[in-house]
């Protein structure tokens, strides 16, 4: 059986630059043997103390000892040399799910101090934070996106992630947006209306178009993740049940290291051309009893816009359900 236990040691030569490197930007490095270990890594120069179960303490100290021996023939340590440490340690784990207490969360933004109204989004708030993938399925209104964008402005302003990815199906441009003037912001710019606006109302104008010319912010159509691999990130798929199947995995296997993803949609509300499957519902089948993976089913009665809106989601869910017939 495992007990904790605590070890301090020095890192030899003191080097600052090597330092740097073994730790990476905002302590990313650290953080991400914290998250996979699942131990306590402090430091102070050159001076490490590992805190955790023994064994996953004594894989810390060594990847952290053979990951200093690698700065010393090279400035860049990336995330996925990190993560290859870890494996081969044979101790890795992903997080694991922890209940919802109760507690009361407030999302803090530069421009407002977001506080999620009612148990189901407070549970949603705590998923995001606790899950790496995400997903938050319900009625419009309900508050998926708007709480999705809140906790990827603090996790931005907090230094946990160096960017934030918009990301949603144009499904109505067939995903080719060639005939919208512009470029390819202002091509995708109609589909992501919302999340500019809750950028806006969080950040500020001024803030979000600086992030954006800075690729801090980046907005995309789901058709430009293939291919690509996003570390340190966090990335927001609206509209999710606008996804094709392949769309759906093509993007849950983009995710990197260091990097949280949301997945919101409305299964209500499938766009797609008759015959295509919705990808959200099927990532729901696949993955619903996927330890590490969150997921959060928002009802009529989580609805936060106009009182008729929550009357109109709950009149069609019983008219789907059974009761009603078109003439």
């Amino acid at each position: 059986m495992n007990t904790n236990d605590s070890r301090q040691f020095d890192l030899h030569p003191v080097d600052q630059r090597r330092l740097a490197s073994l730790c990476g930007q905002f302590d990313e490095n650290l953080k991400h043997i914290e998250r996979r270990l699942q131990v306590k890594v402090g430091r102070r120069g050159h001076h490490f103390r590992v805190e955790g179960e023994t064994d996953h303490v004594a894989a810390a100290v060594e990847v952290i000892r053979h990951l200093y021996r690698e700065t010393e023939a090279t400035d860049d340590i990336s995330p996925d040399t990190v993560h290859l440490f870890i494996r081969e340690t044979g101790y890795e784990r992903l997080p694991e799910d922890v209940p919802y207490d109760g507690a009361v969360t407030v999302i803090k933004t530069p421009k407002l101090q977001a506080k999620p109204r009612g148990a189901n989004q407070q549970k949603y708030v705590h998923s995001i934070r606790s899950h790496d993938i995400n997903f938050g399925i319900g009625p419009a209104g309900t508050g998926k996106t708007w709480l999705a964008v809140a906790c990827a402005v603090e996790a931005l302003k907090d230094e946990q992630v160096k960017r934030i990815l918009l990301v949603r199906p144009a499904v109505e441009a067939g995903e080719k947006l060639g005939f919208l003037p512009g470029d390819l912001a202002q091509k995708v710019d109609p589909y992501l209306r919302p999340l500019y606006d809750a950028l806006y109302e969080m950040l500020g104008f001024d803030q979000v178009t600086r992030l954006i010319e800075k690729s801090v912010i980046e907005i995309a159509p789901l058709a430009f993740m293939r291919g690509r691999t996003l570390n340190n990130s966090f990335i927001i798929l609206d509209e999710s049940q606008n996804t094709t199947r392949e769309q759906m995995k093509m993007f849950l296997t983009r995710i990197g290291f260091g990097s949280t993803a949301v997945i919101t949609g409305d299964t209500t509300q499938v766009d797609l051309p008759r015959g295509q499957n919705s990808g959200l519902i099927h990532a729901a089948g696949v993955l619903g009893k996927v330890s590490g993976i969150g997921f959060t089913r928002f009802e009529a009665k989580d609805v936060v816009r106009h009182p008729l809106v929550q009357r109109i989601v709950e009149a069609y869910d019983s008219f789907d359900d059974g009761g009603g017939s078109q003439s």
